[in-house]
């Protein structure tokens, strides 16, 4: 009964969020996994699912385009992100029942999904779902880089209360992202978690060409006018309306596609 009553207060924290925020686009929604692993075979076991099986088998499904990533600074490593996206809620949740009766991925899956107890594939998966805010809709990739590799960010933040999840949402579309855009940020998508860990809290994504842009980028929105305006005006600044952030390097696996 209390786990029941808290989703619900945490779905109508959501729910008041997306209400705060301005009308446009039919949003998207993602499932964000974690697959934790053991240095040694599991880590080219699950690349090898990910770019033979899941991934083409979830574009068949209409999700698309997948994101894979590596966790390079961050606790509990060797670890796998996945950030699927789709317009359509029912095929995020049915995912995993409609795999089991697609021949083509369970053929190509047989390694991951067979492995022995004595030799398992992975340690664990975590998963979250979320709603992608009203003010950016959709995922969006990052530009190509000449060596081809880039740095990805993983942010995800906490708050105290519903009503600062609220405003903390409300920022966003309220100044932060046209603030983050003027210091130069990659946005790939800001979502708001329905279902997860540590709600209420929301999880972003920013990317960069190496982490020297990275570096760069935040000291141009630290020190942004607009940004100490905004952080400092009476409606988000009364008190601490986040209450701690995790902060995620990653790098895209060969077989991602964002």
């Amino acid at each position: 009964m209390e786990r029941r009553a808290f989703l619900g207060s945490s779905l109508a924290a959501s729910a008041m969020a997306f209400a705060e925020a301005p009308a446009g686009p039919a949003r998207e929604f993602y499932e964000l996994r974690r697959y934790q692993l053991q240095t040694g075979p599991q880590t080219k076991l699950t690349q090898s699912y990910f770019a033979d099986a899941l991934i083409p088998a979830l574009n068949r499904l209409g999700i698309r385009p997948v994101g894979a990533f590596q966790l390079e600074i961050g606790p509990q490593t060797p670890a796998y992100y996945l950030l699927l996206p789709s317009t359509k809620l029912e095929t995020l949740v049915t995912a995993e029942l409609l795999l089991a009766k697609d021949d083509k991925f369970m053929k190509a899956a047989e390694p991951f999904w067979n492995a022995p107890a004595t030799s398992p594939a992975f340690q664990r998966v975590e998963s979250s779902l979320l709603a992608a805010f009203e003010g950016w809709p959709k995922l969006t990739p990052p530009p190509k880089t000449p060596s081809g590799k880039r740095v990805f960010q993983l942010r995800t933040y906490e708050s105290p209360s519903s009503q600062d999840h609220v405003r903390k949402v409300e920022m966003f579309h309220h100044g932060e992202f046209e603030i983050f855009k003027s210091a130069g940020f990659d946005q790939v998508f800001y979502g708001d978690t329905l279902i997860g860990p540590r709600v209420p809290n929301l999880t972003y994504m920013l990317s960069f060409a190496d982490l020297s842009e990275l570096n760069t980028r935040w000291d141009a929105f630290r020190n942004s006018p607009a940004w100490n305006k905004l952080k400092s005006s009476p409606r988000y600044g009364f008190e601490e309306i986040v209450s701690n952030v995790t902060n995620l390097i990653l790098s895209p696996l060969p077989c991602s596609q964002v």
